[in-house]
């Protein structure tokens, strides 16, 4: 049996140039092949054997996985074009761009007995870990809310896929996604409402839109993305007895990732007490760049057959959410 699984990128821009650089840290994971719409590029970045066309790569037999990094508007072609080549894929998020593109890929996968798997690298973190683990053992008491954000403000929008409609793009699909699926995996459900208000560029995506997802049991998620507004890229979990905090949710670091407990609050005067639970922090070491754990974990289901930690349904509900936000900010692909 194979103990490294050897992934071909298809793609050459930054989040491909990520993943690269952390895999060469991975303990089950290599690059073999990197594909590239010039040859040029693909050899500029350095990361085996170099491809100047997309379908060259599947032609690759010493590819076991694609990595597809692509815009988002080219996820489902591409998918699809992998797992016939009978190549496992680790997709970037979102998955595709729609729930209906997403379905036929998972079924695609299904029928030729390959692996699919949305790359939310977050998720594979052992920090987020830890705190699902807090939330489920009732260390904040009864979840209430969840408070999310994740913004950045580029200077240069002319260009970039981020601000084309064509390719799918918009704040809600690139980073607005995180939060959603932050919400749904606390949540432990799917939401039952969901409302969302934006504000739409010339292109007509939403270059920033906040939300409020409602999920049963009384909890409540609320969130803000942006591509041109800047916040403090945090998320914090309430509960009836304490609240986490989280300083880097979306990228937590190798060593020291640390997230805080806490439940202490001034003194009311009528009572004089303080809450129980007093500040904690917690640190986390991964001891791996980020994108290494995300790539070594693909690997172990792939080799060994542990669950997939993003699952089919997880990624389904997840585009759901999506396709509804994005129709009630009024964004048209």
């Amino acid at each position: 049996m194979r103990k490294t699984l050897r992934y071909g990128i298809m793609g050459a821009g930054n989040i491909a140039r990520q993943f690269a650089d952390g895999v060469r840290d991975a303990h089950r994971s290599t690059i073999t092949a990197t594909a590239s719409r010039s040859l040029e590029k693909a050899k500029a970045f350095n990361a085996g054997t170099p491809y100047g066309d997309y379908a060259a790569l599947l032609d690759d037999p010493q590819v076991d996985a694609v990595y597809v990094a692509l815009p988002n508007s080219m996820h489902h072609e591409w998918t699809l074009r992998c797992l016939a080549a009978g190549k496992h894929v680790l997709c970037e998020k979102p998955m595709a761009s729609d729930e209906a593109q997403t379905r036929e890929m998972f079924d695609a996968a299904q029928r030729a007995g390959l692996l699919l798997m949305e790359a939310f690298m977050y998720r594979c973190h052992p920090q987020t870990h830890a705190v699902l683990e807090q939330v489920r053992s009732g260390a904040i008491g009864k979840l209430k809310l969840i408070r999310t954000a994740f913004c950045y403000s580029t200077g240069k929008p002319q260009g970039n896929i981020r601000f084309d409609a064509a390719l799918a793009g918009g704040a809600l699909m690139d980073i607005g996604c995180y939060c959603i699926s932050m919400a749904r995996l606390l949540a432990g459900c799917e939401p039952t409402a969901m409302h969302a208000v934006g504000r739409l560029g010339a292109s007509g995506i939403d270059e920033y839109a906040t939300g409020v997802l409602d999920f049963p049991g009384d909890v409540i998620a609320e969130f803000c993305c942006g591509m041109t507004v800047q916040t403090n890229n945090t998320a914090i979990i309430c509960g009836d007895e304490g609240y986490l905090e989280i300083p880097w949710p979306w990228k937590p670091q190798a060593e020291r990732a640390v997230f805080i407990r806490d439940g202490q609050v001034p003194p009311r005067q009528d009572s004089g007490k303080q809450s129980r639970q007093p500040r904690q922090e917690f640190v986390v070491n991964a001891g791996r760049p980020l994108y290494a754990v995300e790539a070594d974990d693909f690997a172990q289901s792939v080799l060994d057959g542990k669950p997939l930690t993003v699952s089919k349904q997880d990624t389904l509900g997840n585009m759901h959410v999506l396709d509804e936000l994005r129709r009630q900010v009024g964004v048209k692909f």
